[in-house]
């Protein structure tokens, strides 16, 4: 058997937890391959609204496993908090939660190191959700980073103080002060480290490995999006680790010739939280629409989001360095209502005109072309059938099948796991 991945194709908030939650049903084991507390996949049902962090968006279905690879950054304090809210809905957790033991482990340092490195980049900041994110995967790289698996060990405390140690040293560097109270936030730490290991630790390469050789069906599920991918997102800009397909072979331990289907997901519009360039943003009343048609506010941090036109240039790239077999477009019901539509087919980038990304698409580099559409005025929320969406509609999206290459496979048309509409 292969693992399926699902990915996004912008930069984040594309819609990815619904559609894992539409999925989970064909799935036996549901992974996390990479990021941390920093996403935010949120799931309606049910009159419920459901916001995950860490934990995979098939936590919710009773067969599923659901696995947290060691790809992925653990904060055990905010874990902590998503699994009590589990226990509001009688979430039986503890049989179907599993967690690599080489995920790493967020530190109450590496959040102050986060705010600390945010703060004095002053103008030049990126944007971070000061979730200790960067600092962690720093320490992974750099080779001195805790892991789940150390929690075992009769000296994960001495590990565990010499880090600390070495983070406080490193606040000293900044020319801003952090205030902090490194008791209170380590009491705190210690519970959620307790909580923990409520649970079951795995060495999941081997796990997945053998589920795979079982018949096993795996979906791996990516956090934030691919152009906020460290290596090929619009750098410094990104998040800091691998969000692209490459990401999930080794955040959990498969080989590249295990990856099947590859699950695109974009929304039907572009949304971008935070500093960074954006070639489609919209500062009119049409991306004031967008933002609050589409609720565009940030799941993890609250902040609002920056709206604009589909841009086919970026989507094409995020495409091709992904292997998309199969597109899903998000948020269709947003666009209702927009006499015409725009779609950026191409740049016009230091005099001349392209079709791809280039190395910086900064504002000064980079000026968009547009192709225009027709709108729609349907309402689309109660719509389950590809035969009732509206012609305008369906024009819309075989364009950008015809650019992509790849079948626009599912319409999302509300934020409810019913309002699904196969193609």
């Amino acid at each position: 058997m292969a693992v399926d991945l699902l990915l996004g194709l912008q930069w984040g908030d594309e819609g990815k937890g619904k559609i894992v939650d539409v999925l989970t049903q064909n799935y036996d084991i549901i992974a996390r391959f990479q990021g941390g507390p920093n996403a935010g996949h949120t799931l309606i049902f049910d009159g419920f609204k459901h916001v995950l962090h860490t934990i995979p968006s098939g936590i919710f279905h009773k067969t599923a496993m659901n696995v947290v690879g060691n790809g992925v950054v653990i904060d055990p304090v905010i874990f902590k908090r998503e699994l009590e809210n589990l226990d509001k809905h009688n979430i039986d957790y503890t049989s179907k939660l599993l967690i690599s033991r080489k995920a790493h482990l967020i530190l109450p340092t590496h959040r102050l190191l986060d705010a600390a490195s945010e703060t004095a980049k002053g103008k030049a900041k990126i944007g971070s959700t000061l979730k200790g994110i960067g600092p962690t995967y720093m320490d992974k790289t750099g080779r001195n980073g805790m892991r789940v698996g150390d929690l075992e060990l009769e000296n994960w405390k001495e590990k565990y103080d010499a880090l600390t140690a070495k983070h406080i040293s490193m606040l000293n560097y900044f020319d801003v002060q952090v205030e902090y109270n490194l008791k209170e936030l380590e009491a705190e730490f210690c519970k959620g480290i307790d909580k923990l290991r409520t649970l079951q630790f795995i060495d999941s390469e081997e796990y997945f490995n053998n589920a795979m050789k079982q018949g096993k069906t795996i979906l791996a599920e990516g956090a934030q999006g691919s152009l906020l991918d460290i290596d090929f997102g619009t750098y410094p800009f990104v998040t800091s680790s691998n969000t692209t397909a490459a990401g999930a072979c080794t955040g959990l331990g498969v080989a590249p010739n295990r990856i099947g289907e590859v699950y695109g997901i974009f929304k039907a519009y572009t949304t971008r939280v935070g500093s960074g360039p954006f070639p489609t943003e919209l500062f009119d009343e049409d991306g004031a629409t967008m933002g609050r048609v589409g609720n565009e506010f940030g799941a993890t941090t609250g902040r609002p989001r920056r709206c604009g036109w589909l841009d086919l240039v970026a989507l094409k790239y995020a495409v091709d360095i992904n292997g998309v077999t199969q597109l899903m477009m998000m948020k269709g019901d947003v666009l209702s209502g927009f006499e015409t539509l725009k779609v950026a087919t191409s740049y016009n980038y230091k005099g001349k005109e392209i079709t791809h990304l280039p190395y910086n698409i900064e504002p000064e580099n980079v000026s968009v072309n547009y192709t225009e559409f027709k709108g729609w005025n349907a309402d689309l929320t109660g719509m389950t059938t590809a035969e009732q969406l509206p012609k305008n509609l369906l024009d819309y999206i075989a364009f950008i099948e015809k650019e992509t290459g790849v079948p626009v496979k599912i319409v999302s048309v509300g934020p409810d796991r019913k309002q699904t509409v196969l193609m």
